[in-house]
């Protein structure tokens, strides 16, 4: 089973046609049976994840959240969500709010979905964590909320639960001990190169205004068993968004794919 996770970066940068196209001729590339999308946009009666799913016959699901807060400009009705494509059939959705008691006004959430897979329901949860360095105490009150809902006992099962998110922080970054108190980081687990990075400084894209975020891996497949005395085998873990397609690379952040054993 080969989940991908990929913050696409709403339509920034004035050419978000072209990075489509590039998303897609990823996508082809690497041919994910589950994918999370942050930065994910919804409007002129469509969204992304159902464009980017079409071509392959996958199945989409959509949500709005408030991270991070968009300033629409010149695309007012185009809002910011968090998506999810899907080989199987997506059975249920379910938006969690997430705490930002230090930053306040909009709440961002997380999408909560069952998969029907063959061997039983996948549960994926898609989410992002508050990216702005003066907002510390949400970004990790979220990712407590995100361990809690993913060992939500509701949960058990014989497939992983699946966390797929942009978490703006790296393993070694205090947010995120709540995750690893309760999920497998897969990267890890599969031996990839620790010092891979998904938010790449040298991309044209960067903006170099999020120091505590360039060149660190913020992007994110972790998982836990999907019940106690269950292995999880990862067979291997990959960035892929890396390079361009047609001179276009297609976010301000790589992917990060993962092969699973469900």
């Amino acid at each position: 089973m080969r989940v991908m996770v990929w913050n696409v970066w709403w339509r920034f940068g004035g050419n978000w046609r072209e990075r489509e196209e590039s998303i897609h001729a990823t996508l082809e590339a690497y041919r994910p049976d589950v994918l999370g999308l942050i930065e994910s946009w919804s409007g002129e009666g469509t969204d992304q994840p159902h464009r980017l799913a079409a071509p392959g016959g996958m199945f989409a699901a959509w949500a709005p959240s408030s991270d991070p807060p968009i300033s629409y400009g010149e695309q007012p009705g185009v809002a910011c969500g968090i998506g999810l494509l899907s080989r199987w059939p997506i059975l249920v959705i379910e938006a969690h709010e997430l705490p930002n008691e230090q930053h306040g006004g909009p709440v961002p959430t997380a999408l909560l979905a069952t998969l029907d897979h063959p061997r039983g329901p996948l549960h994926v949860i898609v989410s992002g964590s508050e990216p702005d360095d003066r907002y510390p105490e949400d970004r990790l009150a979220q990712c407590r909320t995100l361990a809690a809902i993913a060992t939500d006992r509701r949960l058990d099962g014989p497939l992983p639960v699946l966390l797929l998110a942009d978490l703006n922080a790296s393993t070694d970054q205090p947010p995120l001990a709540p995750l690893l108190e309760a999920m497998v980081d897969t990267w890890s687990a599969a031996g990839a190169d620790p010092g891979a990075v998904t938010f790449d400084s040298s991309l044209p894209y960067a903006d170099h205004k999020s120091p505590h975020l360039d060149d660190r891996r913020i992007d994110h497949v972790f998982a836990r068993p999907g019940r106690a005395g269950l292995h999880l085998p990862v067979h291997g873990a990959f960035l892929a968004g890396d390079r361009p397609f047609g001179g276009v690379y297609p976010s301000d952040h790589y992917a990060v794919g993962v092969d699973l054993e469900p």
